[in-house]
């Protein structure tokens, strides 16, 4: 059984979770200084957001070297020595990997502009005299673009990130060596990033979705960590409803739950979500995996205080009816039911703070490329991304020095909700999670569904019961349970829009 299988695992975006530097960007020192928090927390590991060198185009998705890590954040030094730390607490280190485009200005690229059409240079990318098709980005406009000799190159994202053409094989042996470059300093595995478009079939719609040359990657990636004594893990980043392809026992380990985190409010839709997802990983011997938010969508504090409470890529709904009172009751219940479930689940930096969505950074201040390209019209993700509050009654709360202004302005708002006031106070969401995650270990079985009301989530595992309320009015407990744990006051009956885990009936 791989550690994986039933880890939490949280993921740190390097330049919001804490400035060491007195720069106003998180970096690798300031991460090192909070460790002990995620060991109290209680996760088992957790996942970095790139931190290579980069110019930045796509805060750090745009690679421009795999094997070193971008000043703005530290040194290679300190990079090891955060695994090693993290290690001496308990924690595993999972690294984001970028293997679907790089940065332009990484050498393989300069060099490919410079040695022109027809070279071996440019067979690294995606090459040709003239658009291979009338594909967009999915930052917003043509996915093609030109450069001074005329020819045209492939970038499914920002211009800035030139796709890699993994029809090369010296593509393949490169990242190869990316992989065990990391694991030897001790990475215990990676998220990868748009894990299902490496292969591109330029002629076909969409043909950059889960085309089967990926899964020969995989399987050659797979031999890599295996290949180590305490076998490393892969994560895919896998939005493809068939993404079970990408967990056969040779391949990826597990992959992320995109219909959990997109699942509206509702409990007949939630229910099918999770009796789905137990049943495909169940054929394919792979652990579920349970994620409620992460840095490219809406923190689902605000999405859920929303009337349209699933998760869409555009239009976001920027500053429409959000509810953050009945966001937080509902984030409160989704985090017991996510944490109550078999499989591997993840937190969000900021979730166990109950952190909302910004909706109100200053136009002049956004930097997510979406921003740009879509002719400002989606304002991005970096509404889910500004900095976390970690004390104090102002910003920067804690996150920088106080002189010190964050690369993202937080709003005055989180002075109620920094990591400071929350741990002692028995009813925040950081003691919820706190407690849950202390918990959880002891939660052991198949999940077995109860018969309650249709707007009730109910069901046991050996020494749990789970109920989630989705509905408008109270509902009994079953009589005889034990309570365990709440998110909100409870006695004979559940509230709406609250879980509780139970002790079943002697």
């Amino acid at each position: 059984m791989s550690w994986i299988e039933n880890a939490v695992i949280y993921q740190i975006y390097p330049r919001s979770f804490a400035d060491g530097g007195g720069d106003g960007v998180g970096d690798i020192s300031g991460i090192r200084a909070r460790l002990p928090y995620l060991r109290d927390l209680g996760v088992d590991a957790i996942w970095l957001s790139p931190w290579y060198t980069s110019p930045m185009a796509d805060a750090g998705y745009d690679v421009a070297d795999y094997r070193d890590i971008d000043p703005l954040f530290g040194t290679l030094q300190e990079g090891t020595a955060l695994i090693d730390e993290a290690h001496a607490l308990g924690l595993k280190v999972i690294l984001d990997i970028v293997p679907n485009h790089c940065s332009d200005q990484h050498p393989r690229f300069q060099a490919a502009l410079k040695a022109g059409p027809g070279s071996p240079e440019r067979d690294f990318f995606w090459f040709r005299d003239e658009p291979a098709n009338d594909w967009t980005s999915l930052f917003g406009g043509p996915a093609w673009t030109p450069v001074p000799d005329g020819q045209f190159y492939l970038h499914l994202f920002a211009p800035e990130q030139p796709d890699w053409n993994w029809g090369n094989p010296l593509v393949r042996k490169d990242f190869e060596q990316t992989l065990r470059f990391w694991f030897d300093r001790g990475v215990d595995g990676f998220r990868i990033d748009v894990a299902e478009a490496l292969v591109k079939v330029l002629d076909t719609p969409g043909g950059y979705r889960n085309q089967e040359g990926v899964h020969e990657i995989y399987r050659s990636w797979r031999n890599v960590a295996d290949s180590y004594p305490d076998k490393r893990v892969f994560v895919g980043e896998v939005w493809d409803p068939d993404f079970t392809r990408f967990l056969r026992h040779d391949e990826l380990h597990t992959v992320f739950n995109f219909a959990f985190l997109s699942c509206p409010w509702d409990a007949t839709l939630m229910r099918e979500v999770i009796a789905n997802t137990l049943d495909t990983h169940k054929k394919v011997g792979a652990p579920p995996t349970w994620v409620l938010s992460n840095h490219d969508v809406v923190r689902h504090v605000t999405r859920y205080g929303r009337t349209d409470t699933g998760h869409y890529w555009i239009p976001e709904l920027y500053g429409s009816d959000a509810d953050l009172t009945l966001g937080i009751r509902r984030a409160r219940a989704a985090a017991l039911l996510a944490l109550s479930l078999p499989g591997c689940a993840y937190v969000y930096q900021g979730e166990e703070l109950g952190l909302p969505q910004v909706e109100n950074i200053p136009v002049e201040l956004l930097q997510d490329p979406r921003w740009v390209r879509s002719g400002g019209t989606d304002r991005g993700r970096d509404g889910s991304r500004v900095p976390l509050p970690w004390s104090g009654q102002a910003p920067p709360f804690g996150f920088s020095p106080d002189d010190i202004a964050p690369w993202l302005p937080q709003p005055q708002s989180w002075a109620g909700l920094t990591a400071e006031v929350q741990a002692t106070d028995p009813a925040s969401m950081l003691t919820l999670y706190r407690s849950a995650l202390k918990l959880r270990p002891g939660w052991e079985g198949e999940v077995s569904w109860m018969e309650m009301d249709d707007e009730v989530i109910a069901f046991r595992r050996d020494e749990l019961m789970c109920l989630v309320n989705f509905g408008n009015e109270p509902v009994a407990v079953p009589e005889g349970a034990g309570i365990v744990l709440a998110t909100e006051p409870i006695s004979e009956t559940l509230p709406t829009d609250a879980a509780v885990w139970l002790r079943p009936p002697s």
